[in-house]
């Protein structure tokens, strides 16, 4: 089975290279963008399997770049895993409802991100998953 790769569209830098190291950890491979602008182009240049987007990044926000990516050929199928420090009241339903495969609150656990990752991928069944 070829390696799934994942973008994950950051600007927390350690964040960012914890996300990396635990993925990679896990057999995935990773590709990154720090801000809004270079998050399109390097989806469209790296086509990855799972997107992970953090709503709040610079030069514009995570439902920006989600509303552009599901209009893309290259990504409009690819599954996209929110994460954000942003009050999830408001913000899970939304992300949610524009197609949001899982929203996951910071800070959230690597386990959890995880799963979140395999159900996009389709690599677990609900039946599999630990209780919520």
């Amino acid at each position: 089975m070829a390696t799934k790769k994942i973008l994950i569209i950051e600007d927390d830098k350690d964040l960012l290279r914890g996300l990396n190291l635990r993925l990679r950890a896990t057999g995935y491979s990773t590709v990154f963008a720090t801000d809004a602008v270079s998050a399109i182009s390097v989806a469209r240049k790296e086509e990855p399997d799972v997107i992970i987007l953090d709503i709040g990044l610079p030069c514009g926000d995570g439902f920006t770049v989600m509303q552009r990516l599901s209009s893309l050929a290259p990504t409009s199928a690819t599954p996209i895993v929110i994460i954000t420090g942003r009050d999830p009241s408001t913000n899970k339903q939304r992300a949610l409802q524009a197609g949001a495969a899982a929203f996951l609150h910071k800070p959230f656990d690597n386990e959890e991100l995880l799963i979140a990752i395999q159900k996009a991928l389709g690599e677990c069944s609900e039946d599999k998953l630990p209780p919520s």
